[in-house]
């Protein structure tokens, strides 16, 4: 079993991935503990797995470390295991996997799995791969903006303060959304493979992680008061009742205007507009008991 640590993600959880690993090892099982060093690096080292021939490569981080994880194991019988370390752990939530160190290591120590199938998030100069969602708008806006060291000592109390600082600024252009050919305006936008954001927050009840497609998420409305309005709705699991909330189900999309807008992926920058999305060539088998 190759596991992946990003050591910068979670630092306050770095317990969690040695009382995991303490048990797995009680149990025999073979491990090979590799650390990130940079942006893409878990991408290599997951490649170098597969080529050697691992059963399991293990991300252990947030959600865009195993993105990078996911990216490497492509086109592989490799199963992907998750030690979750990072902020929201949105794709733990996702999987109803547990955090309990023991609990854990028995998911990870299984043969049971289930298929992940990620989007690809494309631009005229290079694309990466995501697993649980793509945002353009407010979000990403925030995303971009966020300092890291305060990342690091608040968690998601970050996104909360940096959303305060953000809002009286930010300008809430229209963007311009194709949903399989279908052209839409909105604020914002959240494209999703999974049913939830942010941690374990309901944003839309028709996602299959699983399977192709995608489910987008479009807040029509701009404006301070709209953008509290959703925030407060989030955590309470009704973000879909909202006035100008629309969630439509596509396979293909493209954000396209205006030009130099942030996107976000898994809750990382990932560049600016224009983008196109679209599903990955094949799913991962993930390990979820």
């Amino acid at each position: 079993m190759y596991v992946i640590h990003n050591p910068t993600a979670g630092r306050r959880n770095t317990g969690r991935l040695w009382n995991v690993l303490d048990c797995l090892a009680s149990h025999g099982i073979p491990l090979k503990i590799l650390e990130t060093q940079y942006a893409g690096h878990a991408t290599e080292l997951a490649r170098t797995a597969v080529r050697q021939g691992a059963d399991m490569v293990v991300a252990a981080g947030g959600d865009g470390t195993i993105a990078e994880v996911v990216a490497g194991m492509m086109h592989s019988d490799t199963r992907l295991g998750i030690i979750p370390l990072g902020t929201a752990n949105v794709l733990a939530h996702e999987f109803n996997l547990p955090f309990a160190p023991k609990a854990l290591a028995a998911v990870l120590g299984s043969d049971g799995g289930t298929p992940l199938w990620p989007g690809i998030l494309k631009s005229s100069d290079h694309s990466r791969l995501f697993v649980q969602m793509v945002g353009a708008g407010f979000d990403a806006h925030v995303v971009h903006h966020i300092d890291l060291g305060t990342k690091r000592l608040l968690g998601r109390g970050a996104y909360v303060l940096q959303t305060v600082r953000e809002l009286p600024r930010y300008q809430f252009p229209s963007l311009c959304v194709r949903a399989d050919g279908k052209e839409y305006h909105a604020a914002s936008v959240i494209v999703s493979k999974g049913r939830l954001y942010g941690g374990p927050y309901l944003l839309s009840s028709d996602a299959l992680p699983g399977e192709p497609g995608f489910s987008v998420t479009l807040f029509e409305h701009g404006g301070v008061s709209s953008a509290l309005m959703a925030g407060i709705s989030l955590p309470q699991g009704k973000m879909g009742s909202l006035p100008g909330v629309q969630t439509v189900r596509a396979s293909h999309i493209e954000i396209t205007t205006p030009e130099g807008l942030p996107v976000q992926a898994d809750g990382d920058p990932a560049g600016i507009l224009p983008f196109e999305i679209m599903d990955a060539s094949g799913p991962v088998m993930l390990a979820a008991g």
